[in-house]
């Protein structure tokens, strides 16, 4: 890559702790980088007080066609510092691999996307036919309340909502080129509380126990088949993460017990249907109950075509692997964006993301940029 280098980029961003909502100065990070190169720099903060959150939309020219590269600038904590083996906020490169918070997820991503865009502009104009965009939040690890979801309907009213997205997440599981997401399961938290009638266990006639009904209910959601899969889809599938009855008593038949447990579902179903269904298994049991449900996203799935065609090509092409249309992992923003226009997610490799020194090859980097180039390059149909 010649201009801006993804690395040294890469460990400027991560010298910034974003841990979320904080920016740490990750965003002027980026519009040092963007503005020489003739991109109008937009910050877009929501929210107020220590949940105000930074986001930044750049974007070189005012026509179409409109290329997007999304991404988020926060990172998770670092846990117990004493863990690390090195600093994690010190961006530090040794034996070809960078070491610190955000280096895969995905600080490493928007570097590339930012050193992309550089050798792009700088060898074939400013007046390239179309449009370049940078669409980031600082809030994207957390309830990613007040990043990209806010920022879209915004960029809606100005005419900026782009043609298609990439977003650089970290899709790859262990070598670039070998997965790019064209979507994403749906997932809902459930907190599922029974009551009950609080009694004596030697007279279990006078009590009502919950946590046998809970026990039930949970049974039967548990081996309930809610579908077996898709062709872009694994099945979707029930998780129960805790079982919670706060009784310190071993006499006492609780007033209540609850259960919280996750739902990662398909495009087979809507969250409204699956909370119906969850609602159905209750009342067959008798339950008095409450469903507190929270929807973190809906399953959706970008259909195989022009856009996940030019970027499998592009990835062909320079890893020499063919990579597999995938939906699988968690959420990302991904699930906001595809409401607006076509979005797929490609980026570095999730090794280490989250983890105790996380690290990412330079020579990935390096590999990743290039990616990025070539996808501009033929989006734009110059060769």
């Amino acid at each position: 890559m010649s201009g801006l280098d993804p690395i040294a980029l890469t460990q400027a961003l991560i010298r910034c702790p974003s841990v979320t909502p904080r920016d740490e100065g990750a965003l002027a990070v980026v519009e040092k980088a963007l503005a020489p190169l003739g991109f109008a720099c937009e910050r877009m903060p929501f929210g107020s007080g220590a949940e105000r959150v930074e986001n930044l939309f750049a974007r070189i020219g005012k026509k179409g066609p409109h290329f997007c590269f999304a991404g988020h600038t926060d990172v998770v904590p670092i846990g117990n510092k004493a863990d690390w083996s090195i600093e994690p906020f010190g961006g530090i490169v040794k034996d070809g691999v960078l070491y610190g918070r955000g280096a895969e997820d995905m600080k490493g991503a928007i570097a590339c996307f930012i050193a992309a865009s550089a050798k792009f502009i700088e060898e074939k104009g400013k007046d390239f036919g179309g449009s370049i965009s940078l669409m980031l939040t600082g809030d994207e690890e957390g309830a990613a309340v007040y990043g990209t979801r806010e920022m879209l309907p915004v960029l809606k009213q100005s005419g900026d909502i782009p043609d298609v997205c990439l977003v650089g997440e970290p899709t790859n599981p262990e070598t670039i080129g070998e997965m790019v997401k064209i979507g994403r399961r749906g997932s809902m938290n459930c907190v599922l509380t029974v009551e009950g009638r609080q009694g004596h266990v030697a007279y279990p006639q006078r009590a009502d126990n919950p946590v046998t009904r809970l026990v039930n209910i949970l049974h039967a959601l548990k081996t309930h088949t809610l579908d077996k899969g898709t062709k872009f889809f694994d099945p979707s599938n029930l998780e129960v993460v805790s079982v919670d009855v706060g009784n310190a008593a071993t006499n006492v038949i609780p007033a209540r017990a609850t259960a919280r447990f996750n739902i990662r579902f398909n495009d087979t179903h809507t969250s409204r249907a699956i909370e119906e269904w969850i609602h159905k298994v209750c009342r067959e049991q008798g339950a008095r109950y409450t469903l507190d449900v929270k929807v973190t996203g809906e399953a959706f799935l970008t259909q195989p075509g022009p856009l996940s065609d030019l970027v499998s090509k592009v990835v062909q092409d320079i890893t020499g692997r063919t990579p597999q249309l995938s939906t699988t992992g968690g959420t990302s923003d991904a699930r906001f964006i595809r409401e607006y226009c076509p979005v797929i997610e490609f980026g570095a490799t999730g090794r280490t993301s989250h983890m105790v020194d996380e690290h990412v090859a330079t020579a990935d980097l390096n590999t990743l940029a290039e990616i990025y180039y070539r996808v501009l390059c033929r989006f734009f149909q110059i060769a």
